[in-house]
C-alpha cells in the first residue's frame, strides 16, 4: 500500500470514528431530554416502578446523558467521551439487572426489551471507544516513528470555534493570518491567487522557506495546500470547516503532513516534537480558536512566554512587543 493509500485509510478511520461519536452525542442527547422532559412517561414505557428512587434515578439519568452529549458533539477528544457512555452503559445495565429480578409479567417483559435495546446501544458505545482510542494511539505513534526513522509524519488535530464557517474560512484563506496562531512560522506571504512564500523558525538552529500552492479549494468549506520545488521539509495539509451541530460554531479538522528527512536532522524534528507529536498542532488551534473568539492569544501568567523549549513566540500576537519584554525574552 502507497504512503497516500495509507494516509487516505487513516483519514477515513479518523472521519469514521468523529461520525460516529456525533451520532452518539445526538442520541445522548435525545435520552437526557426525553428523561428530563417526560420522565413519568419513560419510566411506564420501560416498565420502572414509580417509587421514590426511579423519580429521583431517572432525570439524574438523565442529566447524565446530557453532559455525554455536550461533550461528544463539542469535543475533538471523542475517545473520552465514548468511554464515558460504557461507564454509565454499566451503570444502567446493573440497574436494570436489580429491577429485573423483583419483576414480573408485563413490567418484566418491557424491561427485557429496554435491557436488550441497552446492551446494543452498549455494543456501539464500546466498539466507538475502542476504535476511537486506537486511532489517536495509532497516529500518534505513526507521527514520532515518521519523526524518528525519517518519512511521512501525519498530524491531525481538531476544534471547535464559535464562529460561522465563512468567517473561519475566510481568515485561514488569507494566508497572511497563519502567524497570528501557528507558532513555528514567521511569514506567509501570497504570491498569487493560489500561490505563496512560507518562512518558519526550523527546530535545528535555522530558519526554512517554502513555495506552496492551493491545490482544493472549496469556498466556506476546504482548503488543501502543499510545498512545491526543493522544500527543505516537503509538507502539505488540508482544513475542513464543518457547521458544528449547534448552528453557530464551526468545527474546524485541520491535516498536516511533513515528508521527514532521516539522520541529524530528522532526529532534530523529533526531539521538537518530543512524545506527543499532536500537541503543538493542538496548541495551535486553541490559539485560533482564541483569536477568532477574542481577538487576542491569552496568555498565562504563570507562562507568559509559552513553551521557551520550542522557542514559541510570545502568546499576544497582533502587537510589537516593548523592549522590557524583548530584553526578558533575550536573558531566559
Amino acid at each position: 500500500m502507497t504512503r497516500l493509500a495509507v494516509r487516505e485509510a487513516a483519514n477515513a478511520r479518523q472521519e469514521e470514528v468523529q461520525r460516529r461519536g456525533r451520532g452518539l452525542g445526538w442520541m445522548s442527547l435525545g435520552l437526557g431530554v426525553a428523561q428530563l422532559a417526560a420522565p413519568d412517561t419513560v419510566r411506564r414505557i420501560s416498565g420502572v416502578d414509580d417509587s421514590p428512587t426511579s423519580r429521583a434515578v431517572v432525570p439524574l439519568v438523565g442529566a447524565r446523558e446530557l453532559v455525554h452529549a455536550a461533550g461528544l458533539l463539542t469535543s475533538r477528544r471523542k475517545s473520552a467521551w465514548a468511554w464515558t457512555r460504557v461507564v454509565g452503559d454499566a451503570m444502567d445495565l446493573t440497574s436494570l439487572g436489580m429491577a429485573l429480578a423483583h419483576r414480573g409479567g408485563r413490567r418484566r417483559r418491557r424491561l427485557l426489551n429496554v435491557t436488550g435495546a441497552v446492551l446494543g446501544i452498549t455494543v456501539l458505545d464500546l466498539l466507538t471507544a475502542v476504535q476511537a482510542t486506537r486511532a489517536k494511539e495509532m497516529g500518534s505513534a505513526q507521527a514520532v516513528r515518521g519523526a524518528r526513522r525519517g518519512g511521512p509524519m501525519e498530524l491531525t488535530a481538531t476544534t471547535t470555534v464559535r464562529k460561522p464557517p465563512s468567517e473561519v474560512y475566510a481568515f485561514w484563506r488569507d494566508l497572511g493570518n497563519l502567524p497570528t496562531f501557528m507558532a513555528h512560522l514567521q511569514e506567509v506571504r501570497a504570491t498569487g491567487d493560489r500561490t505563496s512564500h512560507w518562512s518558519a523558525s526550523a527546530p535545528f538552529g535555522k530558519n526554512v522557506e517554502w513555495d506552496a500552492e492551493i491545490i482544493d479549494e472549496a469556498a466556506g468549506e476546504k482548503i488543501a495546500w502543499r510545498s512545491t520545488g526543493n522544500a527543505d521539509v516537503p509538507n502539505a495539509g488540508t482544513v475542513r470547516f464543518v457547521p458544528a451541530p449547534d448552528g453557530v460554531s464551526t468545527e474546524v479538522h485541520v491535516v498536516l503532513t511533513y515528508d521527514i528527512p532521516g539522520g541529524a536532522v530528522g532526529k532534530a524534528v523529533a526531539k521538537y516534537f518530543g512524545e506527543e507529536p499532536h500537541q503543538q498542532l493542538d496548541d495551535d488551534l486553541r490559539r485560533l480558536k482564541q483569536v477568532l473568539e477574542t481577538g487576542e492569544v491569552v496568555r498565562s501568567d504563570g507562562a507568559p512566554w509559552g513553551k521557551r523549549a520550542r522557542k514559541e513566540f510570545p502568546q499576544r500576537p497582533a502587537q510589537p512587543l516593548s523592549d522590557s519584554e524583548l530584553a526578558k525574552g533575550a536573558a531566559a
